[in-house]
């Protein structure tokens, strides 16, 4: 926040090349989000609308348990989602669920036990020594001694802060 990045310069001198940005988006959000205005000011005030923390989280553990594949930052936002015990907008992730993944137009309801347990199983699973290693570049170098330590007891530990 508070900085800008002047892309109108990016590629016209020096090795920057092209920047390219990816946008997805979902079309047909999961019902059940809650969102929240906040105002940014700088370089001027303008309201942004944004889903609130708890919803946020709710879409990343959708990602964690639905995900056919393991991508090392969904373990790096999980430790920053428990480790700042946010709560879980259970609505938005049982309506996520009902929409894709193993879940998809099944009649699961999600609530913490169901969570813990899908979530345990899905911890168990996971060599994390891997995803330590696929999300290890985009960590500071000052911090990545921290993806050392990621193993199951590590993830389940951040789990019971559920």
């Amino acid at each position: 926040m508070g900085k800008i990045l002047r892309l109108r310069y990016a590629g016209k001198t020096g090795i920057l090349g092209k920047i390219r940005i990816k946008l997805e988006i979902d079309t047909n959000p999961p019902s059940g989000g809650q969102n929240e205005v906040r105002y940014m000011d700088f370089p001027y005030l303008s309201p942004v609308t944004l889903q609130d923390r708890a919803t946020l989280f709710a879409g990343k553990i959708h990602a964690l348990l639905c995900r056919n594949y393991v991508k090392g930052r969904d373990g790096h936002d999980f430790i920053w989602y428990t480790a700042r015990n946010t709560a879980v907008n259970y609505r938005y992730l049982e309506e996520a669920l009902h929409q894709s993944g193993p879940w998809k137009d099944t009649s699961v309801h999600v609530d913490r036990t169901w969570l813990h347990d899908a979530l345990y199983r899905r911890i168990t699973s996971i060599d994390w020594e891997e995803a330590g290693k696929d999300v290890r570049r985009f960590i500071p170098v000052g911090e990545q001694f921290s993806v050392d330590l990621w193993n199951t007891d590590v993830f389940v530990q951040q789990l019971d802060k559920l």
